[in-house]
């Protein structure tokens, strides 16, 4: 019986990136498309024999009656109406030829990564979004801490749904970030590979007992090869470079007392009696009761938050 064989491929994956039965397939029988493609042309060159026909049932059976087996390659998006219609002919009339799906190749983990890139880039071109145009990275600051600060909310919250979502405009920020960096001086610039790039590099260099022949016997003996690791990457003057000084008030607190004793550097906590000093001596008793002193204060607001609301229903 004659045989139709619909070739899926990856879009994400360079063209002519196929398995070796795949190019078995398509070196062996008649391949068909909708449209020119780099699929196709990868085929071409490598031998195989590709013709565009129109996307119709009666092209495809046709050259499956005479050459017993052809291949549908099938477009980006999967021509799933093309399959479908071929479905329904070959249900109302099966003895016309078996209809078999294959996968050429598939979508590594993370494929979509490169959908996030490519959309970005489009709204950051010209004839693309003009207000993602006018941005710096001065600019979008502001909204990269306010994206944090949502996907921290939904994991205070518990809302993985939201967190997903939330994470997407955390990714955003960054792709967008990249992909201005793209129109830098030439001396300045860099892409999202870059990023990604040193991202890898960081991973592998910070975790020698899985990447290399170092042997730990604890997270804690983990967490100081990291550090020390970072220390011979970084070569600061003090354990306080590199601290995010942006971050809020308490958080900023925590991290300064926590350097400190990584690099066993004893100071007095200020004893004196205004706020700021007494905040602090309570930020060191929260780290030294296993505490974090920034999230306790956030919940402690946002209960008082609650208890506002419920004071304003009973006013109305």
């Amino acid at each position: 019986m004659p045989q139709i064989v619909l070739l899926v491929t990856s879009p994400r994956l360079p063209a002519g990136l196929l398995t070796a039965d795949a190019w078995d397939l398509v070196r062996r029988h008649p391949v068909l498309a909708s449209e020119e493609s780099a699929q196709a042309a990868a085929l071409r060159a490598a031998g195989a024999d590709v013709t565009v026909v129109a996307p119709d049932p009666a092209p495809v059976l046709a050259a499956a009656q005479e050459h017993g087996t052809v291949v549908w390659l099938a477009g980006p998006t999967g021509d799933q109406d093309m399959a479908r219609a071929l479905g329904l002919r070959l249900a109302r009339e099966p003895a016309l030829a078996e209809l078999e799906l294959r996968y050429g190749s598939w979508d590594p983990p993370g494929a979509r990564l490169l959908d996030a890139v490519s959309v970005i880039d489009r709204l950051a071109s010209p004839g693309g979004d003009p207000w993602k145009r006018q941005q710096t990275h001065a600019t979008l600051a502001q909204y990269l801490l306010e994206e944090t600060y949502e996907a921290y909310d939904a994991i205070e919250a518990g809302d993985l749904d939201t967190l997903r979502e939330e994470l997407g405009d955390v990714l955003l920020q960054v792709v967008l970030h990249a992909r201005l960096a793209e129109e830098l001086p030439e001396d300045q610039r860099w892409n999202v590979d870059d990023v990604a790039g040193t991202l890898v590099e960081k991973m592998i260099r910070r975790n020698p007992h899985v990447f290399a022949d170092t042997q730990v016997s604890d997270v804690d003996e983990i967490i100081e090869n990291w550090e020390r690791i970072k220390r011979a990457e970084k070569a600061r003057g003090s354990s306080m470079d590199g601290i995010a000084l942006a971050q809020p008030a308490l958080a900023l607190a925590a991290k300064i007392l926590q350097r400190a004793e990584r690099a066993g550097v004893a100071v007095p906590l200020p004893q004196d009696l205004d706020l700021g000093s007494e905040l602090l001596r309570r930020v060191a008793a929260a780290r030294a009761a296993g505490q974090d002193a920034e999230a306790g204060l956030r919940r402690a607001a946002l209960a008082h938050a609650d208890a506002v609301r419920e004071a304003e229903k009973d006013q109305t």
